[in-house]
């Protein structure tokens, strides 16, 4: 690469022409032609090979990166995992969320909070760093993580030393910031990366570099700053996985050798290092023979058992989490028997937990996956695998929720949409649903239209410009497929049951979960040991409570709740919150009507005991009506809704009626 004061080669761009069959006139033209014809191993020069993968920043040196990758021995490794985020569209809010969560209490060797740092200092400025990325196109997003950082002190000076080699690579300043995170087996650092260079243009950096380049940077400043790895670091590395209960470097070796699911190993290689590994390959079979998933044949000669890669990885992946649940249940001083530990299988039609919420976690940290411990009224506690999570603060440690699997079928909607559609030529509109049923409600029909409008920001939809929507045959299969991509982003359906922990609930002026319970014709059975007997014990209080307060009397020895119990608690504490809201805000409240139009700016969330609530202001006056995730896209925009009972439905843009203020 040239240095500052050296000349850069520039090459001069000449027409556009095809050489065709013209004999070749220079030397170098035929040496590539003569190479050209010496087999397939050597590719004809204008042969058609283009990826796409050398295009952006440093592709050059990405190329020649994965080239040299495995070659060189002695080298550290290093885990680099990459994700490109699109910001239009999501606005600042999923780059906030990510910054924010990075930075979560506990990631510290002294489980203090991540610290943000960039290039020149150790307390990065977060809030400033999001300014400057209000309007880019995208991020980057990098989790760096080196498999020997346990043996480096601080990981800064190795972020930052990685952050400069790139930026000589891709000839441009980089505007990122970073956290070190020390809260697992392997230290590791989130790097994020504005999506812009230093002259204000969107970053495009080749795949190629992404893919092998960075890691190959990564790699050799660790080996720099460790040393290469020694012989026996090696051996003691693979000789660490002949027992381990995952899917290693050994089976993958052994899967390479490995000819109709049959491994022989009864020749004996050459070499020292070979014949050390052959060793070991033997101990591993071994091993996988104990495990069930090789079975001998003859000496040094075993089958493998069918999918034994998804197996080891399964097993692995459960290794992990029962690890993260002994970690987070001891974090929260929650003690269940091992016995009691189970992970939640969404693929289960019927399978649901309801219980309150231990710890919140990512799965995966690039990706904002988050799983669930929940504390179950079985008496069991639950590992639950939730995926995206629109809004995390929903689900806090102390919550209660249920987690549901989720059917991957078309909904009743999907089914209704294409019964009016088959009569109407494969169209839909609102007009042609109301023909075909005059009794259904407008409320109805507008949820048939938001299920459409839903489908069609995901691609499985399309509307014409009169609001009609065109019906394909194969609507139904397109439904199912947008449920199954839905079950990708988040495998388990999420009910928030109360934001209230259960000790918040005894005397609590509001419709709580506890109420819930007592009033309900099929509540939800407790086991007497766990979280179930709390709950029981939360009820029993709850109950004479409401005896003390007149909400309730006993008669032969059971208890007669007042009617309408859920209503009048509801409404008792809406209004105390709205009173408060009224001093905060110096506005009068407006209590929401049934059938009233309601329309006003959409301000933010109020969680309740009760529920949670949107809060919504006009010049004068605010109300409070039951929120709908759907408003949160609008948040600070004027929304419009009219209430249906205990819901309201939601349409967006300025209309006339009847308002408040």
């Amino acid at each position: 690469m040239a240095t500052d004061g050296e000349d850069r080669f520039k090459p001069k761009l000449g027409k556009i022409r095809s050489l065709g069959d013209r004999k070749a006139k220079t030397y170098l033209q035929r040496v590539l032609h003569a190479a050209s014809l010496s087999g397939p191993g050597f590719r004809r020069m204008g042969a058609s090979a283009f990826s796409g993968s050398r295009i952006g920043r440093g592709g050059g040196w990405g190329t020649g990166a994965a080239m040299r990758r495995g070659r060189i021995t002695g080298r550290r490794r290093v885990i680099v995992k990459t994700r490109i985020v699109k910001l239009q569209g999501q606005g600042i809010g999923a780059a906030k969320a990510h910054l924010k969560y990075i930075q979560r209490d506990g990631v510290t060797r002294e489980g203090e909070p991540g610290q943000l740092y960039d290039a020149t200092s150790g307390e990065a400025d977060g809030k400033g760093f999001l300014e400057r990325s209000d309007g880019d196109r995208h991020q980057f997003r990098f989790i760096v993580s080196p498999e020997d950082g346990a043996e480096l002190d601080d990981l800064k000076p190795f972020v930052r030393g990685l952050m400069a080699e790139m930026e000589r690579d891709l000839d441009t300043r980089l505007d990122w910031v970073a956290v070190d995170h020390f809260n697992t087996d392997n230290p590791h650092s989130h790097i994020v990366l504005r999506g812009k260079d230093e002259l204000g243009k969107d970053l495009v950096i080749a795949r190629d570099y992404i893919s092998h380049g960075i890691r190959e940077r990564a790699s050799e400043l660790l080996t720099l700053e460790l040393g290469p790895v020694t012989e026996l670091q090696i051996q003691q590395g693979y000789a660490r996985e002949v027992d381990q209960e995952r899917f290693t470097r050994l089976d993958r070796e052994i899967l390479a050798q490995a000819e109709d699911g049959m491994v022989d190993l009864r020749q004996d290689p050459k070499g020292n290092f070979a014949r050390f590994k052959h060793t070991l390959k033997i101990g591993r079979l071994q091993r996988l023979e104990r495990m069930g998933l090789a079975e001998p044949a003859r000496a040094k000669r075993w089958r493998l058992a069918a999918g034994l890669e998804t197996t080891l990885r399964d097993m692995g992946t459960r290794g992990d989490i029962i690890r993260t649940m002994h970690r987070e249940m001891r974090s929260a001083g929650v003690e269940r028997a091992g016995a009691d530990h189970a992970i939640f299988d969404p693929a289960q039609p019927t399978a649901r937990i309801v219980g309150r919420v231990v710890a919140r976690g990512l799965s995966d940290e690039l990706n904002d996956r988050h799983y669930l411990i929940v504390d179950g009224t079985d008496g069991r506690t639950h590992y639950a695998e939730v995926g995206e999570l629109a809004d995390p603060g929903d689900y806090k440690p102390g919550a209660i929720v249920a987690v549901e699997s989720k059917p991957v079928e078309p909904r009743r909607a999907d089914r209704t949409i294409a019964e009016i559609a088959e009569q109407s030529g494969g169209l839909y509109s609102e007009a042609l649903h109301r023909a075909a049923d005059p009794r259904a409600s407008a409320e109805y029909v507008r949820a048939h239209v938001r299920r459409l409008e839903t489908m069609r920001r995901a691609g499985f939809a399309e509307r014409f410009a009169d609001g009609s929507w065109a019906i394909p045959e194969d609507f139904l299969d397109k439904a199912r497929a947008y449920e199954e991509r839905n079950r990708m982003r988040q495998p388990a359906r999420l009910v928030l049951m109360s934001s209230v922990g259960l000790d918040q609930m005894g005397e609590r002026e509001g419709a709580t979960w506890l109420d819930r319970q007592l009033v309900s014709d099929r509540p939800e059975p407790l086991r007497a040991s766990g979280f179930g007997r709390e709950a029981q014990d939360a009820i029993e209080r709850r109950r004479r409570w409401l005896l003390s307060q007149g909400l309730a009397q006993e008669s032969d020895g059971r208890a007669v709740y007042q009617r309408n119990l859920l209503i009048e608690l509801r409404r008792r504490e809406v209004s105390a919150a709205a009173e408060r809201l009224s001093k905060e805000l110096g506005k009068s409240f407006a209590e929401p009507l049934d059938g009233e139009r309601i329309e006003g700016v959409y301000r933010r969330p109020l969680r309740l005991a009760s529920g949670k609530f949107a809060v919504i202001e006009k010049s004068k006056e605010f109300t409070l009506v039951p929120w709908r995730s759907v408003l949160e896209r609008r948040r600070g925009q004027i929304v419009g809704g009219v209430m249906r009972g205990a819901t309201a439905s939601f349409e967006f843009g300025r209309k006339r009626g009847i308002g408040i203020g």
